[in-house]
């Protein structure tokens, strides 16, 4: 059985590095799904993304910019504004049944 290719990149929580691992970490990371969230309406520039995430640390919010957009989900638009690519849009479609329930579960539960 061949190993493994060399491109697998460690991930946190995982030995295999798999696709869902690894995309599991990134999303994991500390204001990650925001980013995401707050971009699925209209582009925003660093500071307006900025206050939509409550003040996030800058230092914080360019490091997890860097990594969405390495992933592939975000893109710096020629205005200056961060957007999601085609990719960051269907990760947000994958995430509204999960808000739907999110909102059922909160008027139920009082949350």
């Amino acid at each position: 059985m061949k190993q493994a290719s060399s491109k697998t990149r460690s991930v946190r929580g995982s030995r295999t590095g798999r696709p869902i691992m690894a995309l599991l970490d990134l999303l994991g990371r500390r204001w990650s799904l925001r980013i995401l969230w707050e971009l699925r309406e209209e582009p925003l520039t660093s500071r307006a993304l900025r206050a939509a995430c409550d003040e996030a640390s800058p230092t914080v919010l360019q490091a997890r910019l860097t990594e969405l957009r390495e992933a592939g989900f975000v893109e710096l638009g020629d205005g200056g504004g961060y957007g999601l690519t085609v990719l960051g849009r269907e990760l947000c479609e994958t995430f509204m049944p999960l808000h739907r329930f999110a909102e059922r579960w909160r008027s139920k539960s009082g949350v």
